[in-house]
């Protein structure tokens, strides 16, 4: 009896054995699955990169220059957008609209119409900043220094754009990997090898002036391998598929989204600036670059997803695109949820290894991961609508969101510092989060939350 018993036992191991290695074994087969694994572990080097740098800048750096240099990045990240016009996430759309009958030579063309476009963009910020008068920020901010950090990164602007749209044209032209290394590594390492120098040579003081010519240095680089690969890739091509109009009206409304999301990521770092200084600047941004280990989740299963939800909603594959946004939800959620418990748990003894004055900003990392977990519910929400068309929709959905993060970022803030702009930024995109689900539910019967 007993040895049927363990024969019995172990036929049922075997079983269930034989069941996970099949499961295991059609995940990793799926596309899908293993580009977006692959894209991960590129990601989560660039962040433990990103983080051993962030340690590096929090010992060797004094709070007030690590939070000039916060703020100049945030500036980047911002007003970039606004110079970018939405063309580093719409060369994914015309890609999937030239889908089937691609064509590199058509995508090469879109590609200097938008280059040609930021070029002009670039130059009218950086002569609104040769013509305004200095003493305006200087007031606003009650910092002599801050104009002159403004002037120089709007001087450098056409170099950070150029490089973030190239590392997704890379992306277009299925050089994944090489785009995902620039995106979450090598961006990295020029000022990385300029602030060691930096404190080799007792110059701290020019930090973020090493930032800026990094842009510069990163900008023409992808500018050489963007030529090369298309050179590479593509026909001679004699016709025009989009003109810079139809370029502009798909774009800019993706811009509007993005510059958007960027000011929401932007306003708590301009009212702490204004309200607590660059210390409290430069202890928020590690509360914040630590809630980007669940971003950087989302936003590269998202983008890897994007051109075959634009390709299969362009064919009308309801179902196709369904099973895509729902298997990538599931995916988000998976990967998030572990890092989202470990840093609720463990929140004092991840900031302390950037030095016991950023405990400060405790409170406001457990509110930004909340917010962000949260978030990871909601899958392919950022690029369903820029992906389907309905680019205007998502775009006013996300004013909304950036209209409550001003108003709440403006009220909180003053008294509560850290921790109400932490409220602010995942209130807001929480917000436009649902909204977009709710949207897309109702307009497409398409569940973009995971269920």
């Amino acid at each position: 009896m007993l040895l049927k018993k363990n024969i019995f036992l172990l036929q049922n191991r075997a079983i269930v054995l034989k069941t996970i290695r099949y499961y295991l074994l059609t995940t990793v087969q799926n596309p899908v699955v293993r580009q977006s694994l692959l894209t991960l572990l590129i990601r989560v080097f660039g962040v433990v990169l990103l983080f051993g740098f962030t340690l590096f800048l929090t010992q060797k750096y004094d709070p007030k220059l690590v939070g000039q240099y916060d703020f100049v990045r945030t500036f980047l990240f911002a007003i970039g957008s606004i110079c970018l016009l939405g063309f580093d996430q719409s060369i994914l759309y015309f890609k999937g609209r030239l889908y089937p009958n691609y064509s590199l030579g058509h995508l090469k063309k879109v590609y200097l119409k938008m280059v040609l476009m930021l070029f002009l963009a670039s130059l009218l910020l950086f002569l609104f900043f040769v013509l305004l008068d200095a003493s305006v920020i200087t007031q606003f901010f009650a910092d002599n220094a801050t104009y002159f950090l403004l002037f120089k990164a709007s001087a450098v602007m056409f170099f950070y754009g150029l490089a973030i749209l190239n590392v997704e044209v890379f992306r277009a032209l299925e050089e994944i990997v090489v785009a995902e290394l620039f995106r979450n590594v090598f961006k990295y390492l020029p000022i990385i090898v300029l602030a060691v120098l930096l404190v080799q040579w007792q110059l701290e003081l020019y930090l973020v002036d090493a930032l800026l010519l990094s842009f510069v240095f990163l900008g023409i680089v992808t500018t050489v391998l963007t030529f090369y690969f298309f050179t590479k890739k593509t026909a001679i091509c004699t016709t025009d598929c989009f003109s810079a109009r139809e370029i502009i009206t798909q774009s800019f409304p993706i811009a509007v989204s993005g510059m958007a999301i960027f000011l929401m990521m932007s306003f708590d770092i301009l009212f702490l600036k204004k309200y607590q200084g660059d210390a409290a600047v430069a202890f928020y941004s590690v509360a914040v670059k630590l809630m980007t280990l669940l971003s950087v989740i989302i936003l590269t299963i998202n983008i890897t997803v994007s051109a075959s939800i634009a390709a299969s909603f362009s064919n009308k594959e309801i179902e196709k695109v369904q099973q895509i946004v729902q298997n990538s939800s599931r995916l988000i959620v998976a990967i998030t949820l572990p890092a989202v418990i470990g840093l609720l748990i463990f929140p004092e003894f991840v900031l302390n290894f950037f030095g016991p004055n950023y405990l400060a900003a405790k409170e406001a990392l457990v509110v930004l991961v909340l917010g962000q977990g949260f978030c990871a519910f909601f899958g392919s929400a950022p690029v369903y609508l820029n992906m389907t068309g309905r680019q205007r929709i998502f775009q006013r959905i996300v004013l909304g969101a950036l209209g409550l993060n001003f108003i709440l970022n403006y009220w909180l803030i003053p008294s509560y510092g850290m921790l109400g702009g932490a409220i602010a930024f995942s209130a807001s995109a929480i917000f436009w989060n649902f909204g977009t689900a709710l949207f897309v539910y109702y307009k497409d019967g398409i569940k973009l939350f995971l269920s």
